[in-house]
């Protein structure tokens, strides 16, 4: 039976002392230092150092274990208020019972030995000793101990219970489990129980290491990115750049100061707070903030100082142009409504525009190329006093170049509307819509569609471009669309539209804005000045008659600048100091005429009869011809007709036939025979009703035998009862440049 010794009792908190494991301890109480002193005192200088159950300043025997190791104190080291212990466990002891001798506790303790397995040769016990002795040396490696010391360490301990016990001594676990693998006497299960534990032990440190990496990996990027963008701190501070920091912080104080309505501020709150949230080299960051820049940039309660003056409109629109007097005088009553409107019942000006003031009828300005629906809308703007816009529609036919894109696709943008404001920087500017007769629909939508919204004075407060997200007031813009042919106008899209018609340039007209605008500016882009380069009246005209055949000015403004270079390349040459060019001069330097108008004819003739016709481009004369045949009465019509021709002369025919006797036309006239009309060019395609009293004033000459005048033209749709509707295009008819060729002025006109 085991020796009982009688040792101090040295009390320890939280701490748990193994065989064969060194440790330092500090001791403080008095009852521990009386202890101490008295072991010091001993050949053996052994105490039972014995854990307590609970952590308490005043030990009894009662919160002792009673379970604790012989430790030999082998090193001491006194300081103020205590004394430092360098403790090695012995062996195990029980105690038996503990006594109090005034001083310090002393306790009976009988020294306990392991409980070797039956066979130490047995392969589980084997397998259990190198499994527990590999893992302990894992754990050494994995908490940062030196591979080598790991490996001496274990290496010198060759006995499983003092292996398990030296292990248990290293291991983080809690007091009361460390105490129950003190009280483990069978090596086996004290092997088993540390195994387990070393495993947890591992697998937390496994655990660890794989967070650690991952914050390693995070903490690295964010610190390579933190000094990156020091560094670019620093070098933009050197190039005097602002940092990125300010930057987004002047965008939120720009979007702040904004009156956004509602729907947009709770937009823009959102975008901001996922701004913030984003890294700022992300894509996510970048289309956010290119977003809140593009509502930071919008007109929403920016106005343009307005000016709306009568007088002055009248003379601006003089300046720019000359004729259109029709147009001009439409203008003007579009723009004094405006003013009367925007003046109180008192007739003060008002402050502010509300939206009744502020909608109205959005012009459409319609008319062949060339003749100034553009720059009308640029005078518009320039005697309102509102910045000026324009878009082209010609050929766009997807909806979101209206609408815009939805922010979800890749390179998504404003439609073109919202652009335009961007671009205009105010809310009411005038915005010009050009060609909206030329929208196409694909597959992407139907443009012209989303321009209703636009157009309706009654819905465009709230206009929601779809890369926006929230609606945009367009109440106080001032829209003015163009076209070339209203038959291209969807029926919706022209119903919300009030149509100003412009007509063609008469050829005193072109002369006029010929000698005001077009030279003087030819002058300058070639480089000339007046002095160096003139043309006369007559050759004006000259090019107007016979190089351009139009209703607007486009082509005239080519043949001029056409000019102007031919003489710029002969001042530059040398040759001359000056030109002045007159009429004589127009075909040597542009070549022989490029428009061959038709002429009167020569004489009076029987069955021919000079019709008027016009075409965008202007007016013009054309010929019918009656012929008669032997035959069986058939009517045969030529020279590239249309349907409605060919029953314009059907008509004629009928009203010749029933009104013979009062014609004179004779009985026989019309029996055996076939009536052939022809209208030349036959290569030409020709229709409208226009033609029909031409046509009966030849059949009749051709019967009769009487000749039509020469100098006669005509025009109008003729009825059975011989009546003569009214005629359109009269201006142009009758201002051609044909007219010339009839001595005395332009014929007479008969309806």
């Amino acid at each position: 039976m085991s020796e009982r010794l009688t040792l101090p009792v040295l009390p320890l908190r939280e701490v748990v002392l193994f065989p064969g494991v060194s440790m330092p301890i500090g001791a403080g109480r008095p009852t521990t230092l009386r202890a101490v002193e008295a072991a010091l005192k001993s050949d053996s200088r052994l105490i039972f150092a014995v854990a307590q159950r609970e952590n308490v300043d005043s030990v009894t025997p009662s919160v002792l274990y009673t379970t604790g190791t012989l430790a030999k104190i082998t090193q001491i080291q006194r300081g103020l208020g205590g004394v430092q212990l360098l403790l090695h466990g012995e062996q195990r002891g029980t105690a038996l019972h503990y006594n109090d001798n005034g001083r310090y506790l002393e306790a009976v303790v009988r020294e306990v030995e392991d409980l070797a397995p039956l066979s130490l040769d047995d392969p589980a016990f084997v397998a259990l000793h190198r499994e527990a002795r590999d893992r302990a040396a894992e754990l050494g490696e994995k908490s940062g101990l030196p591979e080598d010391v790991v490996r001496q360490v274990l290496e010198g301990v060759t006995d499983p219970g003092r292996l398990a016990d030296l292990v248990a001594g290293y291991l983080e676990i809690k007091p009361a489990e460390r105490q129950g693998l003190l009280e483990t006497l069978s090596v086996e299960d004290r092997l088993r129980r540390v195994l387990v534990h070393v495993q947890r032990q591992i697998g937390v440190l496994n655990a660890q290491e794989h967070i650690k990496s991952q914050v390693q990996e995070e903490l690295g990027e964010r610190q390579r990115e933190m000094f990156l963008r020091e560094q670019m701190k620093a070098i933009r501070k050197e190039l005097g750049e602002e940092d990125e920091a300010t930057e987004a912080e002047q965008l939120r104080k720009r979007l702040e100061a904004l009156d956004l309505p509602e729907a947009a501020k709770k937009e823009v709150a959102r975008e901001l707070e996922r701004l913030e949230r984003a890294n700022r080299d992300s894509m996510e960051a970048q289309v956010i903030r290119t977003y809140l820049e593009t509502v930071a940039e919008l007109p929403w309660n920016k106005r343009a100082e307005e000016s709306l003056d009568l007088k002055r409109a009248a003379e601006i629109l003089e300046q720019d142009h000359y004729g259109l007097q029709d147009v001009k005088d439409q203008v003007l009553e579009f723009l004094a409504v405006r003013q009367l409107r925007q003046r109180s019942p008192q007739g003060v000006p008002r402050s502010k525009p509300d939206e009744e003031q502020t909608r109205g009828s959005i012009l459409l300005f319609v008319g062949p190329p060339g003749v100034g629906k553009t720059s009308i809308a640029k005078s518009i703007a320039r005697a309102m006093g509102r910045p000026y816009v324009r878009i082209s529609l010609g050929g766009a036919r997807d909806e979101a170049d209206i609408r815009g894109h939805r922010r979800t696709y890749v390179g998504a943008m404003p439609g073109r509307i919202i652009q335009g404001m961007k671009q205009a920087g105010a809310k009411n500017p005038v915005f010009l819509l050009d060609e909206v007769d030329k929208l196409g629909v694909s597959f992407q939508g139907d443009p012209a569609s989303a321009l209703l919204e636009v157009l309706d004075p009654a819905q465009n407060d709230s206009f929601t471009d779809h890369y926006l997200g929230v609606p945009f007031d367009l109440s106080e813009v001032l829209f003015i669309a163009t076209a070339n042919f209203l038959q291209s106008i969807p029926g919706p899209l022209l119903d919300r539209l009030e149509t100003v018609n412009f007509a063609g340039y008469t050829e005193r007209e072109k002369l006029e804005i010929a000698k005001r605008y077009l030279v003087p500016r030819q002058v300058r882009e070639n480089g000339l000045t007046p002095e160096q380069f003139s043309v006369t009246d007559a050759a004006l005209s000259e090019i107007v008659s016979s190089y351009t055949r139009e209703a607007g000015v486009r082509q005239l403004e080519r043949e001029i600048g056409k000019l102007g270079r031919k003489v710029a390349r002969r001042i530059a040459g040398g040759d001359v100091e000056r030109v002045t060019v007159d009429a004589p001069d127009v075909d040597d330097l542009l070549g022989r005429p490029k428009v061959h108008p038709e002429r009167k004819a020569g004489e009076d003739q029987v069955g021919v009869a000079t019709g008027m016709y016009y075409t965008p481009v202007g007016g013009d004369i054309m010929f019918v011809e009656a012929s008669v045949m032997r035959g069986k009465g058939e009517l045969v019509l030529t020279g590239q007709l249309g349907d409605v021709m060919k029953e314009s002369a059907r008509a004629a025919l009928t009203y010749a036939k029933s009104h013979a006797d009062q014609l004179g036309i004779p009985e026989a006239a019309f029996s055996g025979t076939d009536i052939h009309i022809h209208v030349p060019a036959g290569a030409i395609p020709k229709d409208g009703p226009s033609a029909g009293v031409t046509m009966v004033t030849a059949l009749v000459s051709l019967m009769t035998l009487r000749p039509v005048r020469a100098r006669l033209a005509m025009t109008g749709e003729v009825t059975l009862s011989g009546r003569v509707l009214p005629v359109g295009g009269i201006k142009e008819k009758v201002t051609r440049p044909a007219w010339r060729s009839f001595r005395g002025g332009p014929p007479g006109v008969r309806r």
